[in-house]
């Protein structure tokens, strides 16, 4: 009897333990929830303080709940849209003393993105209010910021070199034969290089031709950019001779930057902050280099959306396209597909925007998406395309139903080209002994095999596949830009373009940003673009959402956000870029061995922008915990 009192007593205490536990996480989860949310009435006159750690994206990802568990660092997205709403919103704006660049944890954004970003720089700087940037070392993405400042300054102990784009791919045929994996390949298109790291050892001539142009024409829009911004300033020695340029300053990278007019003044992260405290004021209650601070979260709250005038709904083709369903940062056909049929059906859309912001992917969820826009055209309401950094392949292809497409100077887009990859292990399996036999009815039966190989019957049937797919795609593509087929087979042939020779070829129409696409949309449906607002189709985080998203990005008091954690010097950047180049080849691996439908996608076109998205920053998460192991 004691016994069972006893048993009886212990399963009571872990009941009641039980229960304790999930009180504390109900409250404190409700406490992370309320503390996340931005608060506008928070607002006082102070420096807007423009934290961009992390990368510059069209459609944030979902916070992963478990991201930070495999340690590493989870890098956060900001929306493009709501950053430059912001910096437009403060150059006006008499609470606003100074905004405040901290760049020292910024990994970048595709060239169109980033440049975006800094043109609405300029215009804070044009109205005469001061923007300082600050970071230990500047990278090529942030220093374009950086230039449309008033004051740049970086830490002594850093400085700052530019790479420019480019730079190796992993190749791995040789692996592959080495495991004896037969990698079969279906595709159109002389220029279609992503499946060339499955086929050869290094670049074609083709890839090799079309790189060196769009990487060309991108770098000559990031110099102009540079010199425009900042015309005093001596580039040419950084791209040319740097190491001359570095000998010439006995190795001090920031005296060096200094000198060649880069950088306005030398200062650590205290005398930054006592410089933006000369302008917008101290807290004396808080340590030296403190300023008064309005956090970049409750601005955007006390600067809403414009939500009067007529509707112009904006249908965000963001991220891979893949098939089926999937959150926000993913073009997931279905999800978006569902989500432009219901705006049809419940608002009254007066017109219709298509941002596309993908290097696309499925053919299949491809077409299901276009599919959908039509329906919007068939309802009479003329539809505008607005390309953001990156509109290739798939992401063309959703662009075809468009009335006009919008598009700037280094809008990545193009690739219009098909391919699918299947790999088969039989000589992988005969290495060890182990060979497959069986009995067939038809050529087709058990196809395709992956491990006894694809018969000749089988490969014919796919090739003729990708044919006809990309016989459809030219001819969408020629429908929608008044070309002849052979025209468009002449421009396309998978070969990637910048936005400015795009629009030289006639695949674009107009340059201009989301903001022109919405006003050219309201023309067109005889409506005045400056009575009109644009209604975003996206489905809205939940609050468990926000709460991931809270614990992820952290609410943070204002001396925390006055004194961030440093992104370290030029080394540490340089590192950074190296395990970049080992996540790549993770998520080369994955597409080779988890492609399951023909493609329409530019892989290649990965090289031209940071890392991003949740399997993007999981292979790097997964390469950061591998170096710690080895401690490296």
């Amino acid at each position: 009897m004691k016994l069972v009192r006893g048993a009886w007593k212990l399963l009571v205490g872990i009941k009641d333990a039980l229960v304790l536990l999930f009180m504390l996480f109900f409250f404190g989860a409700l406490f992370a929830l309320l503390s996340a949310q931005p608060n506008p009435a928070a607002v006082k006159d102070g420096a807007l303080l423009m934290a961009l750690d992390g990368t510059i994206v069209e459609q944030p990802a979902e916070a992963d709940p478990f991201a930070g568990l495999a340690g590493g660092e989870v890098m956060r997205e900001h929306r493009l849209r709501d950053v430059v709403r912001a910096l437009d919103a403060a150059k006006d704006d008499a609470r606003v003393k100074v905004v405040v660049l901290d760049l020292d944890r910024f990994m970048g954004g595709y060239p169109a993105a980033v440049a975006e970003v800094g043109e609405a720089i300029r215009r804070v700087r044009d109205a005469k209010k001061p923007v300082l940037a600050y970071a230990t070392a500047y990278s090529d993405a942030s220093y374009l910021l950086a230039a449309n400042a008033s004051e740049i300054w970086i830490d002594p102990m850093g400085g700052t070199l530019f790479s420019g784009p480019g730079g190796s791919r992993l190749y791995y045929k040789g692996l592959i034969d080495k495991l004896g994996v037969t990698t079969n390949v279906y595709k159109v298109g002389k220029f279609k290089s992503a499946v060339e790291p499955y086929l050869l050892t290094g670049q074609s001539p083709e890839a090799k031709e079309a790189n060196e142009a769009l990487y060309g024409a991108i770098f000559g829009q990031w110099q102009e950019a540079v010199k425009k911004a900042r015309p005093k300033a001596r580039i040419e020695p950084l791209l040319t001779r740097p190491a001359d340029a570095v000998a010439a300053a006995q190795g001090d990278f920031a005296k060096m930057n200094l000198s060649l007019g880069l950088v306005d003044k030398l200062g650590d992260r205290l005398a930054f902050g006592k410089r933006v405290a000369e302008i917008a004021g101290a807290d004396s209650d808080k340590p030296a280099g403190s300023y008064k601070t309005i956090k970049l979260a409750n601005w955007l709250q006390a600067n809403p959306v414009k939500k009067s005038g007529e509707a112009i709904g904006v249908l965000t083709v963001a991220g891979e396209i893949v098939d089926g369903k999937a959150g926000p940062g993913v073009a997931a056909g279905d999800t978006i597909a569902n989500l432009m049929l219901k705006a049809l059906a419940e608002k009254e859309l007066k017109a219709l925007v298509v941002r596309v912001d993908s290097p696309g992917g499925s053919a299949l969820a491809s077409e299901r998406i276009r599919q959908a826009i039509l329906q919007a055209k068939a309802k009479g309401l003329p539809v505008v395309v607005s390309m953001g950094s990156l509109a290739a392949s798939g992401g063309y292809w959703v662009s075809t139903p468009g009335d006009v497409i919008f598009a700037e100077p280094n809008t990545i887009t193009g690739s219009i080209g098909i391919f699918g990859i299947l790999p088969t292990f039989e000589n992988t399996l005969a290495k060890i002994g182990v060979t497959a036999d069986g009995v067939k009815t038809t050529p087709l039966t058990s196809q395709p095999d992956v491990y006894a190989g694809t018969n000749e019957e089988v490969n014919r049937v796919l090739q003729s596949g990708i044919e006809q797919g990309y016989r459809r795609f030219i001819g969408l593509v020629a429908a929608s830009r008044k070309m002849t087929t052979a025209r468009v087979d002449e421009i396309g042939q998978g070969r990637v373009w910048d936005g400015g020779t795009a629009r030289q070829l006639g695949l674009v129409d107009r340059f201009g940003n989301l903001d022109d696409a919405v006003a050219e949309a309201a023309k067109r449906a005889k409506l005045d673009p400056a009575k009109v607002h644009a209604v975003h189709l996206e489905k809205e985080p939940g609050w468990f959402d926000q709460l991931i998203a809270g614990f992820a990005t952290g609410s943070g008091d204002d001396e925390e956000e006055a004194a961030p954690e440093s992104g370290g010097d030029i080394y540490a950047r340089l590192a950074a870029g190296r395990r970049a180049v080992l996540a790549q080849a993770l998520g080369d691996a994955r597409r080779l061995a988890g492609a399951s439908s023909m493609q329409a996608r530019c892989l290649e076109c990965a090289a031209y922008g940071p890392m991003a998205g949740p399997t993007a920053q999981a292979d790097a998460r997964l390469i950061d915990v591998v170096i710690a192991k080895l401690g490296w």
